[in-house]
């Protein structure tokens, strides 16, 4: 093997992670995800709700922005701009053995992974869930006078918890996300250095461009 194919080349163009559809529906539903998640708690702890006022004021915003909660991803799946964003669907639902590889802490150094580890893929499918049960029982709660009394204490129940869930898995995927700075910028401006994607997404990479990412990590 000669030393040309042990180092990656140094003009190495940046690789688009991201285009701007995905980049859109993903800031779209945060800010939507954020609105209903503070609001929420705006109605259930009573400090919150004195400190903040206005209560019914917030629950109309809390209603409107749990409606169109799966109002982007569906405007973005529709069409050929929603390629890439289907395609990534894709991915995300597609687990290969290097995903349980990383689960593990003590092997996760090893796995080979696509364009997303195991956690972005169990986050993404949490929040997908979080938004058809959240709309589901918020529809009972507002408008409950079809529904039975015990639908309606069932849905309380559900939308309570699953709105924990939900402040436990944005925090968390902030929290990593602010752990790799490159990464977050990627999901702003859309490209990311072929770089990271080498060392971090070796599948990706080689799927991306073609080339063998083993050949090209710099040797110690």
């Amino acid at each position: 093997m000669t030393g040309a194919s042990l180092h990656p080349p140094e003009t190495e163009a940046d690789l688009e992670r991201f285009d701007r559809v995905e980049r859109t529906v993903h800031w779209a539903t945060a800010a939507l995800f954020f609105t209903v998640m503070f609001t929420g708690a705006a109605l259930y702890a009573g400090p919150i709700s004195a400190l903040v006022g206005r209560r019914e004021l917030v629950r109309t915003v809390h209603v409107v922005a749990g409606l169109g909660l799966p109002v982007p991803l569906v405007v973005g799946i529709l069409g050929r701009w929603g390629a890439n964003l289907r395609a990534d669907l894709g991915r995300i639902n597609r687990w290969i053995l290097d995903d349980r590889v990383w689960l593990r802490r003590r092997t996760r150094d090893r796995a080979r992974l696509g364009k997303f580890n195991a956690g972005q893929k169990l986050n993404a499918t949490f929040l997908g869930a979080a938004i058809v049960l959240m709309l589901g029982t918020g529809i009972i709660m507002k408008w409950f006078e079809p529904f039975p009394l015990p639908w309606r204490t069932g849905a309380t129940f559900v939308h309570d918890w699953v709105a924990l869930g939900v402040w436990i898995a944005v925090i968390g995927h902030v929290a990593f996300a602010m752990r790799d700075p490159e990464a977050l910028a990627s999901m702003q401006r859309g490209r990311i250095s072929a770089r990271w994607a080498r060392t971090k997404r070796p599948r990706w990479y080689e799927e991306t461009t073609g080339n063998p990412a083993e050949r090209l990590k710099t040797p110690r």
